[in-house]
């Protein structure tokens, strides 16, 4: 449970460094209390579409994935950032990728800030 709350505070620090950085992601809220509850929903959104539908897609894309030596895997990384983007319109939360290029400069942010916060917090299982 420990693990589940640290991951998905991570990925909330990434969403709000991408969101920070990039004009076409946009977080919209009431407060600065809404924009962080709407943030962490987000972020178990994203979570969620990663653990349930990137395996998935990573798999169907494997020789994509293994001609580009990797590559195309930032193509996945934005596909699930538009797939988040559009879950949380469907659930009225305040957040939105506008194209997907943002999407793919979107993903690459979220994977650096992911890896770099993975690196500092302890992993615990």
């Amino acid at each position: 449970m420990t693990n589940f709350l640290v991951k998905t505070i991570a990925n909330a620090g990434a969403l709000a460094v991408a969101v920070w950085l990039l004009d076409k992601i946009t977080l919209t809220g009431d407060s600065t209390g809404g924009k962080t509850v709407t943030l962490l929903l987000v972020a178990l959104l994203f979570g969620l579409v990663n653990s349930l539908v990137k395996p998935v897609v990573k798999l169907l894309s494997l020789p994509l994935l293994i001609l580009t030596l990797g590559l195309f895997t930032l193509v996945v990384n934005a596909l699930m950032l538009l797939l988040t983007s559009w879950l949380a319109d469907i659930l009225d939360l305040g957040f939105h990728v506008e194209g997907f290029w943002t999407a793919v400069a979107g993903g690459l942010i979220i994977s650096i800030v992911s890896w770099a916060l993975d690196v500092v917090l302890p992993d615990q299982d």
